[in-house]
């Protein structure tokens, strides 16, 4: 089995890092693989709304010219996935927030392919806007049919510098024990699927308000 963590900090070392990596490292010791990806430092831009994804099925956003759809693939073949971002004005990162329109939208469209895998997400913050910018990740993550492991607290850790998350004591412990029942989660999943068949998909009905 494999995690794959998507880190929306444009800092490498950052307190997103620093949360994510925590998680990881708690999935690693249940000995699930693990791959983290530097969405933040990329120039991504946002969804243009060209619907080229709903017309060519082929799993692919139109835009072509950055790493989106090689991430989607790596996704779509993970079987779990972990999203993660600073906050920025009480919300997702700007680059984090280009990219997840474009994956989660060519997911949608192209038969929900991150559908079913386990998901969760967290957000590291200095002060105040961590639970906007926690929900609004999730928000991908539900829409999605994805399964969510919780932890004992929401999952957003605390610091300004970078490696500052480490002195929250009770955020660390949060992204810990995510990390142990996401692994708890994975390995259950995997051990039922063979006796338990999972829902078939549903064609989505969409209902418009304005006629």
């Amino acid at each position: 089995m494999k995690v794959i963590a998507l880190n929306g900090s444009p800092r490498k070392k950052g307190n997103t890092a620093c949360s994510l990596n925590t998680v990881l490292a708690e999935l690693e010791k249940a000995g699930i693989e693990t791959e983290l990806i530097q969405v933040g430092k990329e120039k991504i831009q946002g969804c243009k709304a060209c619907y080229a994804c709903v017309q060519n099925q082929d799993q692919c956003c139109a835009i072509n010219d950055d790493p989106v759809n090689e991430w989607i693939q790596k996704i779509k073949s993970a079987d779990g996935i972990l999203l993660g971002s600073p906050v920025h004005f009480s919300g997702v990162a700007g680059t984090m927030k280009s990219f997840l329109d474009r994956a989660f939208f060519v997911s949608s469209v192209n038969g929900n392919l991150f559908r079913q895998k386990v998901g969760a997400a967290v957000a590291a913050v200095r002060r105040s806007g961590g639970l906007p910018t926690l929900n609004s990740l999730n928000h991908y993550i539900t829409y999605s049919e994805m399964i969510m492991p919780c932890s004992n607290y929401w999952n957003v850790a605390h610091g300004h510098a970078p490696g500052e998350m480490v002195q929250d004591k009770e955020g660390e412990q949060i992204m810990a024990v995510l990390g142990q029942n996401m692994a708890w989660l994975m390995k259950t999943l995997e051990f039922a699927k063979d006796e338990i068949p999972a829902p078939e998909p549903v064609p989505k009905v969409m209902t418009n308000f304005i006629r």
